[in-house]
């Protein structure tokens, strides 16, 4: 039977490499979530007179959610789904500006979700990349808007009708101060359609929707373990436009959000709105100005608004530092103090595509695609050390070091990001977040995929702090210009899912797969003599003699004794049919369905090395071999292949136990040589490796 690669593992990628090629996915050309064109849509139902109703994301129990919120659930017997007109009179898409007030949590566990809307709107302009203007209740309506999310390395364009749930006229989920404003309600309903369901929203971090939000990548630093140049690294963070919050933990549950004698609010969430240096006396200070969500209630110590710190400062630097007298919860405090009372700091970095402001500074970012694939590529972590070398390899090159360096240290800035991919909308088919993380090694000059001796005898230059279970784990590092190969893996092996990782950095980087040429050694095969005969050309000689004129790709199991007679300690219960046919049809050479003497010796040699290897790795002498174990003996038998192909290879050839008999051995190997030697695959013939598309047609051959 043909094999089929899993849905998406290459078509999709083939469609993502000419989106990417015609600027999809980009901020100026979103991708069409699900393919619906939210003009093309509006003005259909308007040329109609209806109003949208979405049949990708019903006003049904299936959107709702799978399990609390499920067809069992006694919660969603008295939902109803009505459009704003039916709730309210006058129903308004905005009110006065976007802000916090406008988010109410209802009955679904989605704070984190609103927290992160909160943050946004203190940054309207990226507030109203995410939330479209001119939509509205009014002029044109056809019950139809949209929203825009960055989505694992693309940014999409939701559609959504507007019919909401409500229970006795009430919105059951989010919604705003003002009964009659619905862009939040509507902006959860979008957002709840990326990932399935309502409750596929329940349970999070407020960085993964910030990250939705922007397209950027959250840092998280514990005030006692912060980093010695932390005021550097804030300062640098505002410099290039990052979202910047901090807090400071409660122990005490009840008292979350109370007031402390200095006026900072425990277990409350700030906003970072300035670091900078200024003249006081007779030396410099340090100064971080923040912002209470609240609009109210500040810091009353040193330099707050009307601390006696700022008598002493010139009008023009106060002016600089945008210095005011006012109850609008925002205010200077120094960086020493900051530490002493702060316990926390998030800090998005914002990609180069979300900035607006050629002014601002930008980081340089690469991002890579990729995914475990379970028997082949998901080795786990470096506890693991016969087959976490299988892992996913990227080749990262830092090639400037840093403008500012400390210490007079040469070195490079830069944060690495791994994000898995899809387990959210995966929650209803029990998908849970995996536990990841990620190694970093020096590279030594070698071109190629890291073998399992490197990582046995080379330490890690750099690693995450922890593995753990989060959409995805950042960390900043510094290290030297130079090569190295960045391991990104599970905790535990055999774990496949899919990921996108990225690296940040100060200045120019570089970040690829590190994939093997495509290519076989092909030697001439030395052509049977019987002047000089061994033993075991004698031997070879009788078996031809005694089947002779049925050496054919008719002679099924009959010839697979024969080879067994190579080594007969080998545990197998021999060819199949389709692996002797298979094998006779590579051999003949003039197309007549039959193998004259020279063929049947050149493949009798083949099955021979073949075995050698075989029972190379098959060290328990259990007749098969594991799957992991099947790349290096694809590369013992003399043939380089990427990635995507030893993915294809484990699919197609292992069983349950991701184990490969010696039948299924030999029949892969046979399809690869016959692939080479047809088609010419050598290293010359494809000087800088396959592309995608070429990888799809030869995963056909491997069918």
């Amino acid at each position: 039977m043909p094999y089929t690669p899993p849905s998406g593992f290459y078509c999709d990628r083939l469609i993502h490499e000419r989106e990417r090629r015609d600027g999809e996915g980009s901020l100026s050309k979103p991708i069409r979530f699900l393919s619906q064109d939210f003009i093309s849509l509006k003005q259909e139902c308007l040329k109609k007179k209806i109003l949208f109703e979405d049949d990708f994301f019903l006003a049904s129990v299936d959107s709702l959610g799978y399990k609390e919120l499920g067809h069992k659930s006694s919660k969603v017997k008295n939902i109803v789904w009505k459009r704003p007109k039916e709730i309210c009179e006058n129903p308004q898409f905005i009110v006065g500006g976007a802000n916090r007030t406008d988010i109410c949590q209802g009955d679904l566990g989605d704070c984190w979700f609103l927290a992160a809307i909160a943050c946004l709107t203190l940054n309207e302009k990226i507030l109203y990349r995410v939330i479209p203007p001119d939509q509205n209740f009014t002029e044109n309506y056809a019950g139809i808007f949209h929203f825009q999310f960055w989505r694992y390395g693309d940014w999409v364009d939701v559609v959504i009708d507007d019919r909401i749930p409500t229970f006795n006229n009430q919105l059951v989920f989010t919604k705003s101060a003002e009964r009659n404003e619905f862009w939040s309600a509507l902006l959860e309903k979008a957002y709840a359609k990326l990932h399935g369901s309502y409750e596929a929203l329940k349970g999070g971090n407020t960085t993964e929707a910030m990250e939705d939000f922007t397209g950027g990548v959250t840092e998280f630093f514990e005030m006692k373990e912060a980093p010695k140049d932390l005021f550097n690294i804030l300062k640098k963070a505002l410099d290039r436009a990052s979202l910047m919050g901090c807090s400071i933990d409660s122990l005490v549950p009840a008292r979350f959000e109370t007031r402390t004698a200095t006026g900072l609010v425990k277990g409350h969430a700030y906003s970072i709105t300035g670091v900078e240096e200024t003249q006081y006396k007779d030396s410099k200070v340090r100064l971080v100005r923040l912002r209470n969500p609240w609009g109210q209630v500040e810091w009353n110590g040193p330099w707050s608004d009307n601390s006696k710190e700022w008598t002493v400062i010139k009008k023009s630097e106060k002016d600089r530092l945008q210095h005011q007298i006012a109850e609008d919860g925002e205010f200077w405090i120094s960086f020493e103090e900051f530490k002493k009372n702060f316990t926390k700091i998030e800090i998005c970095n914002l990609t180069p595509d979300a900035l607006e402001d050629d002014k601002v500074h930008k980081w340089t970012v690469s991002v890579n695609e990729g995914r475990w694939v379970r028997g082949c590529s998901a080795g786990g972590c470096r506890n693991y050390p016969d087959t976490f070398w299988t892992n996913p390899q990227y080749r990262l090159k830092l090639l400037e070091e840093d403008d500012d360096p400390e210490d007079n240290e040469v070195a490079c800035t830069f944060v690495v990001a791994l994000m898995q991919k899809n387990r959210r909308k995966e929650r209803k088919m029990g998908a849970n977040l995996f536990t990841i993380g990620f190694a970093i090694y020096e590279m030594h000059g070698n071109k190629q995929h890291m073998s399992k001796d490197f990582f046995l005898y080379n330490a890690s230059k750099a690693r995450c702090k922890s593995y753990i279970n989060l959409r995805e784990v950042a960390q900043r590092f510094r290290l030297t210009p130079g090569e190295y190969v960045i391991i990104p893996s599970t905790y535990e092996p055999h774990q496949e899912g899919e990921f996108i990782l990225r690296v940040f950095s100060e200045k120019r980087n570089t970040s690829e797969e590190i994939e093997n040429k495509i290519e076989a050694e092909n030697p001439v095969p030395a052509p049977f003599s019987a002047a000089e005969e061994s033993e075991e050309d004698k031997q070879f000689r009788t078996i031809f003699q005694q089947i002779a004129g049925d050496v054919s790709i008719h002679s099924g199991n009959a010839l697979s004794s024969h080879f067994l007679i190579l080594d007969k300690d080998l545990k197998t219960d021999g060819f199949t049919r389709e692996s002797c046919r298979s094998m006779i049809a590579l051999m003949d050479t003039d197309g007549s369905g039959r193998l004259n003497l020279q063929e049947f010796y050149h493949l009798w040699n083949k099955i021979k090395q073949w075995q050698g290897i075989f029972k190379q790795y098959d060290s328990d002498h259990t007749g098969t071999i594991n799957s992991y174990e099947m790349r290096n003996a694809v590369n013992d038998a003399g043939f380089r292949l990427n990635n995507q192909l030893y993915d294809i290879i484990t699919m197609r050839y292992a069983d349950d136990k991701m184990n490969i008999d010696f039948d299924s051995f030999i029949c892969c190997l046979v399809r690869l040589e016959g692939m080479f030697s047809k088609f010419l695959f050598s290293a010359s013939f494809f000087p800088t490796g396959l592309s995608r598309q070429t990888s799809w047609c030869v995963a056909c051959l491997l069918s």
